[in-house]
Parts: structure tokens; sequence; C-alpha cells
């Protein structure tokens, strides 16, 4: 599967009926690094597709990624 940020996964869980309080509690309990999550999100988006630099960062952001997050993923990648 590919990345997800924090909010990303926090409103995934909710689609699957997990209540937000649950979904948080869930998030704040485990040890992620959500720069190798950004970095994942971004291989997974140029496995599919051409991007430039700039569109990827946006896409990335537009997944509830950080700018900085967004930013790590897309330099991880070499983009």
């Amino acid at each position: 599967m590919s990345g997800f940020s924090r909010d990303g996964l926090i409103k995934q869980l909710e689609f699957e009926k997990f209540s937000n309080e649950d979904a948080i509690y869930a998030l704040d309990n485990i040890n992620t690094d959500w720069n190798k999550q950004a970095e994942r999100k971004a291989k997974s988006y140029l496995d599919m597709s051409g991007f430039s630099r700039d569109s990827l960062i946006k896409q990335l952001e537009f997944e509830w990624f950080t700018n900085e997050q967004a930013t790590y993923g897309v330099n991880a990648i070499g983009l």
C-alpha cells in the first residue's frame, strides 16, 4: 500500500467506521515516520503518472502531508 499522512490515515480509519477518538488514539500510540510515509506516497504517484516536482509536492499536501513532509518525500525519490 502507499503511504498515508497522519490526517489522511485518520480519515481512512473514520471511513472504516472507527471513531475519530479511536483513530487519534491509535496513531498517538504507534511510532510512525511521517516523512517516510510521504516518500512512499510520492513514489506511488510517480509509479502511476508523471509529475513535476512542484505538482507532486502540491499533490502530497492535498493528501494532508505538511509542506516539510511533502518536500522530504519528493527529495527522497530524487525529484
